[in-house]
């Protein structure tokens, strides 16, 4: 690939992990297969012989560390081996020098603090949204159903707007705190904490059928919350 000066980009220094025992066609000295080695004219070179005896292992996986230990390794090279499986050489990782991935290794701890950081920051800001939804929700429940037990509106804002829980508080008529999503949220915390509802289902009665048959116990809960007659 050329570079802005209009020259090629110089190919990756490739080092190769052997599948078969070799000899090193500089030093002659017998290597057992899984040793590094590079291609030479004459043959196969050790580490040594190729001067890179000097450099370390990473292996592959963690990207933002790889990218970074050969930015600041002067020299580097890319370690492959063969799968016979997949008729291919596949990455394994790099070598590079040992300051250069330690200062890799400082660099991405420095980022996984930040993150860990931005992390709480982010819940703790999600935790105060939540609340003041909270809030808002019982204050709005308390506002339609004025007999009903401040505890309880709390309860029911908190069950309704839990995160994640896919109910009528985190839709989006929830949150702007529509009359029909607010009397929703009511209905189902009455359903069940108010009626056998949880009981019929449990004996086999029909979803649509239970809720039938429970309804009159709910309109008779909503009915006195309404008023403004205190109840359960």
């Amino acid at each position: 690939m050329p570079t802005e000066d209009g020259a090629d980009k110089p190919k990756d220094l490739l080092v190769i992990e052997s599948t078969r025992d070799f000899t090193c066609a500089d030093c002659g000295t017998a290597y057992d297969r899984g040793r590094l080695l590079t291609m030479d004219d004459a043959g196969p070179l050790c580490l040594a012989c190729a001067d890179l005896a000097h450099l370390e292992f990473l292996a592959r996986g963690d990207t933002a560390l790889t990218r970074r230990a050969r930015k600041h390794s002067t020299l580097s090279a890319v370690v492959v081996r063969w799968s016979s499986r997949r008729r291919r050489y596949e990455r394994q990782g790099i070598l590079a020098e040992p300051d250069a991935i330690e200062k890799a290794e400082q660099e991405c701890l420095a980022d996984a603090d930040a993150r860990e950081r931005r992390r709480i920051r982010e819940a703790v800001r999600r935790d105060e949204q939540d609340t003041a939804f909270v809030d808002e929700l019982a204050a709005a429940i308390r506002a339609q159903f004025p007999a009903c037990p401040a505890d309880r509106a709390t309860r029911i804002a908190r069950h309704a707007g839990e995160r994640s829980s896919g109910r009528i508080g985190r839709t989006a008529a929830g949150r702007a705190l529509d009359p029909d999503a607010v009397r929703l949220a009511v209905v189902a915390s009455v359903r069940h904490e108010d009626t056998d509802y949880d009981e019929l289902l449990m004996g086999g009665v029909a979803r649509f059928d239970a809720r039938d048959r429970v309804r009159p116990a709910i309109d008779a809960v909503l009915d006195r919350w309404e008023s403004g007659i205190i109840g359960p």
